[in-house]
Parts: C-alpha cells; sequence; structure tokens
C-alpha cells in the first residue's frame, strides 16, 4: 500500500499489550544472548551461503557417526542447526516488522514536523502582535540556532 497521511493511534491499552507480546516474545527465548563487540569479532560466521555448507556438514554428520570422535555430540548439532534456522527465519520476520516501524516512525515524524514548522511561522508572524507570543516564538526558534550557526562547509572540508 503506497503512503499517505497516516492518522492513527495506539491507546494504553494496545501499547501495554504490545509490550505483553515483547516480554512473551522474551520469555520464550531465554537462551538469547548479548554479545560484545570483540566477542561477535572471534565468532564464525553462518550466512546464506554457509547454510548449505552447515546443511550438509550435518547430513555427513548423522550419515557417518563413525567417523566422529566419540567426544563429538551430533544431537547437539542438530539442536543447534534447527535453532539457527528457527532464529533465522523469525530474524526475517523482526526485520519486517523493524523496517515497518522505522518507516512509519519517519512518515509520522515528517507529518509532525510539517505541522509544527506551520505553527511557528503563525508564531513568529503573530508574536509582532499578540502579547506573550514573543517568548513562545523564541522557544521554537531555538530549534534552527544550532543549524544557522554551524559554518558552511568550504572546498577544503571535503
Amino acid at each position: 500500500m503506497a503512503y499517505q497521511n497516516i492518522t492513527a493511534s495506539l491507546s494504553p491499552e494496545d501499547i501495554q499489550e504490545i509490550k505483553a507480546a515483547f516480554a512473551t516474545i522474551q520469555a520464550k527465548m531465554p537462551f538469547l544472548v548479548t554479545l560484545s563487540v570483540e566477542e561477535r569479532r572471534k565468532l564464525f560466521k553462518m550466512g546464506d551461503k554457509s547454510l548449505a555448507f552447515v546443511n550438509t556438514s550435518l547430513t555427513a554428520a548423522q550419515s557417518n557417526r563413525d567417523i566422529l570422535p566419540a567426544s563429538f555430540d551430533v544431537d547437539e548439532f542438530v539442536r543447534d542447526y534447527q535453532l539457527a534456522a528457527t532464529l533465522t527465519e523469525l530474524l526475517i520476520k523482526l526485520q519486517q516488522l523493524t523496517e515497518q516501524v522505522d518507516d512509519t516512525l519517519m512518515a509520522v515524524g515528517s507529518e509532525a514536523m510539517g505541522s509544527s514548522l506551520t505553527v511557528y511561522d503563525y508564531v513568529k508572524t503573530a508574536a509582532k502582535k499578540t502579547p506573550g507570543l514573543k517568548t513562545i516564538a523564541e522557544q521554537l526558534g531555538e530549534r534552527f540556532k544550532a543549524i544557522k550557526s554551524k559554518p558552511a562547509k568550504t572546498a577544503s572540508d571535503s
């Protein structure tokens, strides 16, 4: 569906239910970890190209247990592979949802910013004749002071 002006709201009950759904997701996956940058750097990465390699390795391990050392846990390998495949599927769904939330936030934020700029223009104009609006106009104008005070980029800055 093409983007159109967004007219929506979330009730406090809806927000609580969404947060509860997030909590349920986290509770269903108590094994989730948080890796440090260093830990992430050191780990093997299994992307799309590696999936076939891992799948073939798993089949080979299951079919040829006798060539593997007794300490190699084929059942754990199966669980790891199945969990990786499941998490990949869930991650794709989460990424799609995240993208939709991000795009909607950008669109509705733009709408709110456009309305705010309209209000700011009217407040600036009215502040010249209406008592009490000068302070509000100055407060609203703070948003643009940093932009105006930045030095212009010169060719040597690039």
